[in-house]
């Protein structure tokens, strides 16, 4: 996408515009000091880490305040001179008060840097009041979506006999056999054994997975602030499963996450995935996000997840016994500042999904 959007702009002739004020830029330092002062529950993409954590990837963060609110925004570079602009799960707080307050200096930031259009998926459940107000901010519908729009959390508040009483009878019957079959779940460092996983789930399932370097920054930037933790499923000292969870305020979620091939009849994932719970509960979350699903209404999943394998449909499977409860955003949406750039963006990433990150 990138290289067609490169030749467009080189013929381009439009002139585009630029707000010539003082922008309300800040530090990823001082992002970090509003964040704990004020917005402690704020997203996990809203944090100067992964901020930091995209940087290394070819993007570059600029984070903006208005008062009490603001919003990390990611901008990536396009020859000669354009950008994209990204704002994930923001503003903080996740209001549309919030939006509309730091629109200028959105605008300002935006126009600065030669961006197409700034697309936002905010932290937002999605209803059709908050997609009007999306609409009168001059914010329209994106056919792309990044992160995915619809989740399930898990309420991890209570005792571990009430959590687990809240799950699937199967779900619970896996951790418990998991245990009684041997396997054990530890902390862990070895990346490299948890990106061989992340390889052999990516082929088994065909999905694309990051790069060995990218979990190692994603553990490392997180590493200093105990907000994030590798966990590795073993049996008879094999890892079979592993996971990387992430914690901020309230909120823990489990972003990336793998399988062998071997001895898929121990359940080893399920017992994973409970001690995830309770690393998350002794850092003090009440809530348990277990990241993408198939962004389909709570009919269809329960109907169609027994007999569809394609995308996260899979992963439906696995999840849902976990107990918890379907949540969706309002999903992505785009404002544009050089519309023959938007244009050519949403002819070539038409039926793609996560084209941004």
């Amino acid at each position: 996408m990138i290289g067609f959007l490169c030749v467009f702009c080189v013929f381009t002739v439009e002139v585009y515009s630029f707000i010539d004020i003082i922008l309300p830029v800040t530090s990823l330092t001082d992002w970090e000091s509003f964040i704990h002062s004020l917005h402690p529950d704020a997203h996990l993409l809203q944090m100067a880490a992964w901020a930091r954590l995209k940087s290394v990837f070819g993007w570059q963060a600029e984070p903006v305040r208005s008062g009490d609110a603001g919003a990390m925004v990611l901008f990536r570079p396009l020859p000669p001179g354009f950008s994209i602009a990204y704002l994930p799960r923001g503003p903080v707080p996740s209001t549309l008060a919030a939006m509309e307050t730091l629109l200028p200096q959105l605008d300002s930031l935006c126009r600065s840097r030669r961006a197409a259009f700034l697309k936002v998926e905010p932290d937002i459940a999605d209803d059709p009041s908050t997609a009007d107000g999306l609409r009168r901010l001059g914010f329209r519908p994106s056919p792309n979506t990044v992160q995915p729009p619809r989740t399930i959390r898990v309420d991890i508040r209570g005792e571990e006999d009430e959590i687990l009483a809240r799950m699937k009878p199967k779900t619970r019957y896996n951790i418990r056999l998991a245990a009684r079959h041997g396997v054990t779940v530890s902390a862990s460092e070895d990346l490299a054994a948890f990106e061989r996983l992340m390889n052999t789930t990516g082929a088994r399932d065909s999905f694309a997975v990051h790069s060995g370097r990218y979990y190692q920054q994603a553990f490392a930037g997180f590493s200093p602030h105990r907000t994030v933790e590798l966990l590795l499923a073993s049996f008879e000292g094999e890892p079979l499963a592993g996971l990387m969870a992430f914690a901020q305020g309230n909120r823990a979620w489990y972003l990336y996450g793998a399988s062998s091939d071997q001895h898929r009849e121990v359940m080893a994932p399920y017992l994973l995935q409970w001690e995830a719970i309770r690393w998350a509960r002794a850092l003090g979350c009440t809530e348990y996000d277990l990241w993408g699903i198939p962004d389909a209404d709570e009919e269809t999943l329960e109907r169609q997840f027994s007999t569809r394998q394609d995308g996260l449909w899979g992963v439906y499977r696995f999840k849902r016994g976990f107990g918890g409860q379907l949540w969706r955003s309002v999903g992505a949406w785009d404002r544009v500042y050089h519309l023959p750039l938007y244009l050519l963006y949403r002819l070539l990433i038409a039926g793609r999904t996560g084209n941004l990150g």
